[in-house]
């Protein structure tokens, strides 16, 4: 599984449109991507201005990406996209243990969804 990072708008609002996880933390949203390198991860991070000041977004920004490269191996998928979006004032507060708890619920509760709407 390869990671790369959404850099075009255009990937960005695809993954806008899919539904989503909020954990008080952060908002996972997550969409199959189908392109044919159906090995590829892409991720994203979006912190508005509502975070802080550019210290306090690129804070939450550094500590959402490292808590997605400590989990995504384990419970995320090939073919998927990922966008983290930061909260104001947890994000970058809250302790990083339970910034990765929280993260691998909800990728757990994304595919879970995914897996039960696609046998239906």
């Amino acid at each position: 599984m390869e990671i790369i990072t959404l850099k075009r708008r255009q990937d960005f609002q695809s993954v806008y449109r899919a539904k989503g996880c909020r954990k008080s933390s952060f908002t996972l949203l997550a969409k199959k991507h189908g392109l044919k390198n159906y090995h590829l991860v892409r991720v994203g991070f979006t912190c508005s201005k509502r975070i802080g000041n550019a210290v306090m977004r690129n804070r939450a920004k550094r500590r959402l990406k490292e808590a997605l490269n400590r989990v995504l191996p384990n419970f995320g998928c090939a073919g998927w996209d990922y966008v983290l979006i930061g909260i104001p004032q947890k994000t970058v507060q809250q302790d990083f243990g339970v910034m990765m708890k929280e993260l691998s619920q909800a990728l757990q509760q994304i595919h879970a969804q995914k897996k039960h709407i696609r046998h239906n």
